[in-house]
C-alpha cells in the first residue's frame, strides 16, 4: 500500500477522516478502487461508506452511461 503525506493549513477545518473520505470517494468514482477497497481505506463497512458517499457528491451506482444505454436496449429486446 502507498503512503502519502499531505500538509493542510491549520486554518482549514479538515480532519484525517475527511481527507481519507474525499480521496476514497474520488478514487471510487473514477473506478480506481472498488466499493470494498474504498471503504477499507477509510476504515468503514461497505454499508457505512455507501451511506456517506452522497455527501461527497458521489453516487453509489458507479456505472458509465454507456452501460445504462446498453442495459436499456437489452431490456427492450425482451417481450414480457
Amino acid at each position: 500500500m502507498k503512503t502519502i503525506t499531505i500538509n493542510i493549513p491549520d486554518t482549514v477545518d479538515f480532519d484525517d477522516k475527511d481527507a481519507l473520505m474525499a480521496i476514497a470517494s474520488r478514487l471510487y468514482e473514477k473506478g480506481k478502487l472498488s466499493l470494498g477497497q474504498a471503504a477499507e481505506l477509510v476504515g468503514l463497512s461497505k454499508g457505512a461508506f455507501m451511506e456517506i458517499l452522497g455527501t461527497y457528491g458521489v453516487s453509489v451506482f458507479n456505472y458509465p452511461s454507456s452501460d445504462l444505454d446498453r442495459d436499456v436496449e437489452n431490456a427492450k429486446s425482451y417481450n414480457l
